[in-house]
């Protein structure tokens, strides 16, 4: 890998439409068969795989199917919509509350839902909502492919046998060699990579874990705000209690690691 990092925002992704793969939960089967029949105008875009007017048996399905919408009524007798959203295995897909209730859709959305349809289901309505399910299918097809291809990256460096340190920061992964890093420098929840190239990195790691991330044998922690390349230290003034490194950072040694950080020379 030649180049110093790799951007994750120039990727483009390429999205292949497939139809929306939806499923109904309503107790009432006049209420499926309405939005199904709603549904059937965009015959093109999303397929109803199924429908379930017990609850629980859609529990199950989601549990052991791959789906891209939840169509689901809010007003179920032995389970209501909001019980049955705490229950989901897992949300990876959009949630559509319907609901003949208007005063429902503030506590709709505050569950985890994308959108409300009002019953009966207005075309219109349902024209957009889909546009926002397929908006949210696509976000997360994107930070899926965002996460395979992190760990791929990752992979690859550690068969390596030089690896290098790999660092998260703006939107893009950069790859450093130890020897490039000369110190890095806390800031609360985050912290300063510099360089030799004089170049500030700034990540939103705190120190003890970029710390992790460093060859123990070449880097010192030498303050509770600073880590250290030993391989870096031009100077140390015992009297005053700091070291010069190169590009002439100066950092103050902490008296607990003093006896510590010369033992390490």
């Amino acid at each position: 890998m030649n180049g110093r990092f790799f951007c994750i925002n120039c990727v483009k992704y390429i999205f292949v439409v497939n139809m929306l793969k939806a499923i109904i939960v309503d107790d009432e089967d006049k209420a499926i068969k309405s939005l199904s029949w709603e549904l059937s105008n965009f015959n093109d875009e999303v397929e109803i795989v199924n429908t379930f007017s017990n609850p629980e048996k859609a529990l199950e399905f989601i549990d052991n199917n791959s789906i891209d919408c939840l169509f689901l009524d809010i007003e179920m007798p032995t389970m209501d919509g909001f019980q049955f959203i705490e229950k989901l295995p897992r949300k990876d897909f959009a949630i559509v509350i319907t609901t003949a209730y208007n005063e429902y859709a503030i506590e709709a959305l505050k569950k985890e839902a994308i959108d409300y349809l009002l019953k009966p289901v207005d075309t219109d309505d349902l024209e957009q909502c889909l546009k926002k399910i397929t908006k949210f299918t696509q976000r997360i097809a994107q930070v899926d492919t965002d996460e395979k291809f992190e760990k791929i990256l990752f992979n690859f460096n550690q068969r390596l046998s030089k690896k290098k340190i790999i660092i998260n920061a703006d939107g893009k992964l950069i790859f450093l060699k130890p020897e490039e890093i000369v110190c890095v420098e806390s800031d609360g929840n985050y912290s300063s990579i510099h360089t030799i190239e004089a170049k500030k990195i700034v990540v939103t790691k705190k120190l003890k874990e970029v710390n992790g991330l460093l060859p123990e044998d070449m880097f010192f922690r030498i303050h509770n705000s600073y880590i250290i390349n030993l391989d870096k230290v031009k100077e140390y003034y015992k009297t005053d209690g700091y070291v010069i490194l190169e590009m002439n950072h100066k950092i103050p040694v902490s008296r607990q690691k003093k006896t510590e950080f010369l033992d390490k020379f």
